[in-house]
């Protein structure tokens, strides 16, 4: 039977969950197991859990899931070439379902009644969190302490970590950030003006294309049914390879974005995002499709593609739309196997070769030489054929005039 009193946090170890795991016990008299999910994030996550116990907590637990946020998260929305609103690449998105199902495995081994997270009123996150523990556990209760407390600025967060005893970083804290083993997001501060250029400051996995390398580097890429398996020939687990990915894309300034998006909430919002691993991996995969994948499978993958990164960005990663939209972004990825060769060089992403066991592709029909597989005399009953609805209207204006 499930404690309502004991409470699953999503906690970071920074000021805002430091504050919500003391807020839960002074002031809601709650039990707290802090979870922290390694999802490949740069920074050290060691005296992570001695630093929740010290807060608080009755427990705490640091969940290695960056394989999984690959080969589970990743892949399978890199295999329906989802970019939300043509540029995000969904890096922050993505991970919130894996969280969330973190937070409820272990709510169900430590038999809790609630799950708690950091995300704000005004934000995306709270949106995906709880869309998906209502998915995977709709019994559980779900604490969002932004939607209750009055602590809304940082010094109130401040004041209260100081009188409770919460060490915290004297360091301040330029921008609000979110990292994983995909990308660093960058929101608040200039950035809240969209007409304000970022502080160079928010440069963490792209150098400025200014001082990437002068000499551009070949790379290969060899995936199979759509993921990517090998990198430079050498074959990688999913996160390993996503890992050396970003870290040869990133040293040569490719994958960083500054824009506005539409946030489901309503409003709109400016963020920096780095993300090579996924620029890089996206530009070759589509690559390879050209090669592999049959002219009108393609372009309804591509129209589906639209509607699975609303699925991904608005926090229906459970839900029976995405699920039955990625049956179908399985089997369109069936043939696209192959290796890409291609140039990095300053921010730029340049193709070279692609060779495929299951390519369309027929030299015979595409040469400009002679060609005893195609006549050329078919196009003319083509052309008639698929023109008659054109001359049809054109004449019915004719008519109308």
């Amino acid at each position: 039977m499930s404690n309502a009193n004991k409470v699953v946090l999503a906690y970071s170890g920074g000021l805002d969950t430091s504050v919500i795991l003391k807020w839960l016990i002074a002031e809601r008299g709650c039990e707290v197991i802090a979870v922290t999910c390694d999802l490949g994030q740069p920074e050290d996550l060691g005296g992570v859990e001695a630093k929740a116990i010290a807060t608080g907590a009755s427990k705490a637990f640091v969940v290695d899931l960056k394989e999984e946020m690959a080969k589970d998260f990743f892949f399978p929305m890199l295999r329906a070439a989802a970019i939300y609103e043509g540029r995000y690449l969904l890096g922050t998105s993505i991970a919130r379902p894996l969280i969330a199902k973190a937070l409820v495995e272990i709510a169900r081994a430590e038999g809790a009644g609630a799950v708690a997270h950091g995300a704000t009123g005004k934000g995306n996150d709270q949106v995906r969190f709880e869309f998906a523990v209502n998915a995977l556990a709709p019994d559980l209760k779900v604490i969002a302490p932004w939607r209750e407390w009055d602590l809304m600025s940082r010094t109130a967060l401040t004041a209260f970590a100081e009188r409770h005893g919460i060490p915290i970083s004297s360091e301040a804290k330029r921008y609000s950030m979110d990292a994983n083993m995909l990308h660093t997001s960058f929101e608040g501060s200039e950035l809240e003006d969209p007409g304000v250029i970022p502080d160079p400051s928010c440069h963490q996995r792209c150098v400025p294309v200014e001082k990437a390398p002068d000499r551009p580097q070949e790379i290969t890429v060899e995936f199979h049914k759509g993921n990517p398996v090998k990198l430079n020939g050498e074959a990688l687990s999913p996160a390993t390879l996503v890992r050396e990915a970003g870290r040869i894309a990133g040293g040569h300034g490719i994958g960083r974005d500054d824009m506005v998006e539409n946030r489901f909430v309503g409003m709109k919002s400016r963020g920096v995002y780095e993300n090579p691993a996924g620029t890089l991996l996206h530009a070759l995969h589509r690559d390879l499709e050209g090669l592999c994948m049959d002219r009108e499978l393609l372009g309804m993958r591509d129209m589906l593609s639209v509607r699975y990164a609303q699925c991904v960005y608005n926090g229906f990663w459970y839900a029976p739309e995405r699920i039955a939209l990625q049956a179908f972004m399985d089997a369109a990825q069936e043939n696209v196997t192959g290796i890409v060769r291609a140039k990095i060089y300053k921010g730029g992403i340049w193709p070279l070769s692609r060779t495929s066991p299951c390519s369309l592709f027929s030299q015979e029909l595409a040469t400009f030489e002679d060609s005893h597989d195609f006549d050329h005399k078919d196009a003319q009953g083509f052309i008639k054929l698929n023109s008659l609805r054109l001359r049809t209207w054109a004449a019915a204006r004719a008519r109308a005039k």
